[in-house]
């Protein structure tokens, strides 16, 4: 049995790479999909053993569903669909695997490991757990990811830039794949934070330790949840008029988790409101801190004469500095989790501070950026540190 495979330029220079240890940092809809799964192919059909790593099954779902399709297409082709495993006629597998608990993927020999998301995958599932497998069959492996700061992938990505034996790193932005449209690159370049476009569409390593907030990228692990019942919900909101955005952060009071973010502009002001309130009923709020300067304290009073319990939050130089700061720490000490959104992440990530003649510090965000998440967030976290709307129960 043979794959048809047509290549695009750059996906057959890491195909064509004789190096052991091939570590990719690309961009968003580069084609890694493809390429993983084309060599995974040629490993099994070989008769050896291709293993699909990515940080959680659902991610590597990415990978399943083209080798579910392509392999459905072969005769003699043994597919169990709940062990995601793809045996061929001349005992060659594929299997699909999660590296949340890398001791988990301990044991069996490989020929070949392809890492989807690496850089979002935790260093042990390689380090301790698939490395090792490699070893008496001198098994190859490929690293493919957007990098996610200066990470173990990182790390990993150095030993091939330095021409570490057996090591060879490629570097591929999003507009390499030629089959990428090149009106929607455009499109995300003008829309999103350029943070977020340098590390998703550039595929650069991002160095977020200079920033105000530190270890951001480690504390984005979460998605968007739906309200659970007895649960005690707060929101943040940072109202805004004109070009910026309202919005509006939820943080479960228990685990201190972020759980829903809404962002919006150019509504009027009984619809913004109207928002306001379906959210607050939504989450089954007790509180909601709404910043109080400019356009807020109006929204407030509508609030409150609408019977919402609604705390105002006044920014001076003093007050945010104290927000910004306990947002800080809870970054530092991995106090928070925060929602993987990059519009979000964007903003953490480029927030700046200047020391002022006092000794005080100013934060804001670079020119012509926006910073209204991050207020929402630290608006929000502030109020759960101090417990302002916070209902003990059974007190």
């Amino acid at each position: 049995m043979k794959i048809n495979a047509s290549l695009t330029w750059s996906q057959k220079e890491i195909h064509d790479c004789e190096s052991r240890f091939r570590v990719v940092a690309c961009g968003r809809r580069f084609g890694k999909t493809y390429l993983g799964t084309l060599e995974c192919f040629e490993t099994a059909l070989r008769g050896g053993r291709a293993w699909w790593i990515a940080p959680t099954y659902k991610v590597a779902e990415v990978g399943w569903r083209p080798m579910l399709k392509t392999a459905m297409q072969m005769e003699d082709v043994d597919i169990r669909l709940v062990d995601r495993l793809i045996t061929f006629p001349g005992g060659g597998t594929i299997s699909i695997r999660s590296a949340e608990d890398p001791d988990k993927l301990r044991g069996e020999s490989l020929d070949l490991a392809v890492f989807d998301e690496a850089a979002y995958t935790k260093k042990d599932a390689w380090t301790h757990a698939i490395r090792p497998t490699l070893t008496d069959r001198e098994g190859r492996a490929i690293f493919f990811s957007t990098p996610r700061g200066r990470n173990w992938f990182w790390e990993l990505y150095q030993l091939g830039v330095r021409d570490e034996p057996g090591y060879q790193s490629f570097h591929y932005r999003t507009e390499d794949n030629p089959l990428m449209p090149v009106g929607e690159i455009q499109t995300a370049q003008n829309t999103l934070p350029e943070i977020i476009y340098r590390q998703e569409y550039l595929a650069e390593f991002i160095n977020d330790q200079g920033g105000v907030f530190r270890r951001v990228q480690d504390a984005a692990v979460l998605e968007a949840s739906e309200p659970i019942k007895d649960h005690q919900y707060i929101a943040g909101v940072d109202v805004a008029a004109s070009i910026d955005y309202t919005v509006v952060t939820v943080l479960d009071v228990a685990s201190k988790e972020m759980v829903f973010k809404d962002r919006f502009n150019r509504v009027d002001y009984p619809v913004l409101e109207d928002r306001l309130v379906a959210i607050y009923n939504k989450w089954n709020m007790r509180s909601m801190v709404i910043e109080a300067n400019s356009i807020g304290r109006p929204v407030i009073d509508h609030m409150i004469a609408r019977g919402l319990y609604v705390i105002p939050f006044t920014t001076t130089n003093t007050t945010k500095q104290m927000i910004i700061q306990g947002l800080q720490s809870a970054f530092e000490h991995g106090n928070i989790k925060i929602i993987d959104d990059p519009i979000l992440v964007g903003e953490l990530l480029s927030f700046e501070s200047k020391r002022n003649p006092s000794g005080s510090y100013s934060y804001s965000a670079p020119s012509g950026m926006h910073d209204d998440c991050v207020m929402s967030l630290a608006i929000a976290w502030d109020a759960i540190k101090e417990g302002r709307g916070v209902i003990l129960f059974g007190a």
